[in-house]
């Protein structure tokens, strides 16, 4: 099957779901990106819960959760999918916080160069030898979606920031 590679571009912090269609001889996928927020939510019983909505206003120290939606809208399976999202400018990645189901999550600290699971991504230091990369050196995450994506199948993919 032919490789898809789906490049998921996180500009602004208030971006609100951009679809896009990605079209390969290994099927269709439908891509769509949110930036959200959690807020306390009181309900009509007095609890208080989460919600996550549409980021409005994103201001220092406001975490924001970026979710990255796949959809096979083909009609044959979809093999070979990879997901990367850049981490946005004035942002740090929340440490443990990618998350998605069946996939193999790397990091990259040289803007999608070379990719390594967090504990192992590094960087060149200022004496000119590397050493392990601290979290706020990493500029993207890639995340391999393992096997096929049946048509009509649908996984998300995901970080968490903190705006500086």
């Amino acid at each position: 099957m032919n490789k898809q590679f789906i490049f998921a571009t996180l500009l602004a912090l208030a971006a609100a779901t951009s679809p896009a269609l990605a079209q390969t001889g290994a099927g269709d996928i439908e891509f769509r990106n949110v930036a959200e927020q959690e807020v306390d939510v009181k309900a009509a019983d007095g609890k208080v819960e989460k919600k996550r909505v549409a980021v409005a206003k994103a201001i220092p120290g406001a975490e924001i959760i970026y979710t990255s939606t796949f959809r096979n809208v083909g009609k044959r399976p979809a093999a070979n999918i990879q997901v990367v999202n850049p981490v946005p400018a004035n942002t740090v990645l929340v440490g443990g916080s990618a998350f998605g189901e069946n996939t193999e999550i790397t990091y990259s600290a040289d803007g999608a160069k070379t990719w390594a699971t967090a504990d192992k991504v590094k960087v060149k230091g200022a004496d000119g030898k590397e050493r392990p990369a601290g979290i706020s050196e990493l500029t993207h995450v890639r995340w391999v979606y393992r096997g096929e994506l049946a048509p009509g199948k649908q996984a998300a993919v995901g970080f968490r920031v903190v705006v500086n």
